[in-house]
């Protein structure tokens, strides 16, 4: 079980930083053609599926709930932090938005067609996470699609690395550890991006995104 202090420091790091974060990212993903393309076949997939029910978990101010819902699908957002959730409510009133951890989702069994975990497990100690991947499998129906998100660590010696992340502690991870722990969890990976950081970036790290599918 994921531990509560975690969550509750987690919950109350993000209420602070809630305003300046939402007007930082509120546009970012204009400028970077990969991550819509990525968020483009996630959603082609899900939606041949036959069910374009999708949960954003990790929603934050809903910019990429948003963007989904253009996308065509039937999603919401859920979130720990409740200041998050009044800014994406404000921002966007035509979607919804749940207060709620991946720890214990309020999600029935095989409900959705898609899952979206963009950089919201990165604040979860690296033994915890097996619990919130599971929650994954348990919410999607079968041959439902999950899209994760994170930062790689240096290489395949350092499974994990914690790293300065401005908000709360958070942690990076070698792709192919967590394509492991997927598996185990009842997901199997069908494709990966790998997007090398900008010579600007404050944090010279490498993006990915895992697309993983129940079987």
């Amino acid at each position: 079980m994921v531990e509560h202090d975690v969550l509750d420091a987690t919950r109350e790091a993000y209420n602070a930083a809630a305003v300046v974060y939402a007007e930082m990212f509120r546009d970012s993903l204009q400028d970077s053609p990969l991550d819509r393309a990525i968020l483009g076949a996630f959603a082609d997939v899900v939606t041949a599926s036959g069910n374009s029910r999708v949960a954003d978990l990790g929603c934050g101010p809903g910019y990429i709930t948003a963007y989904l819902d253009e996308l065509g699908l039937a999603v919401f957002g859920v979130d720990v932090s409740p200041t998050m959730l009044e800014l994406a409510r404000e921002a966007y009133p035509g979607l919804r938005f749940d207060l709620g951890s991946m720890v214990a989702l309020d999600i029935a069994d095989g409900a959705l067609g898609g899952v979206l975990s963009r950089w919201s497990i990165i604040h979860t100690p690296p033994r915890e996470v097996p619990v919130i991947l599971a929650e994954f499998h348990r919410v999607l129906a079968r041959g439902g699609h999950l899209l994760i998100g994170f930062s790689a660590s240096e290489g395949p010696s350092h499974p994990t690395q914690v790293f300065d992340h401005t908000v709360a502690p958070a942690y990076r991870w070698w792709p192919d550890h967590l394509a492991a722990l997927l598996r185990e969890s009842g997901l199997a990976e069908v494709a990966r991006m790998v997007r090398e950081p900008e010579p600007t970036d404050r944090r010279q790290f490498q993006s990915v995104h895992l697309l993983a599918r129940k079987a």
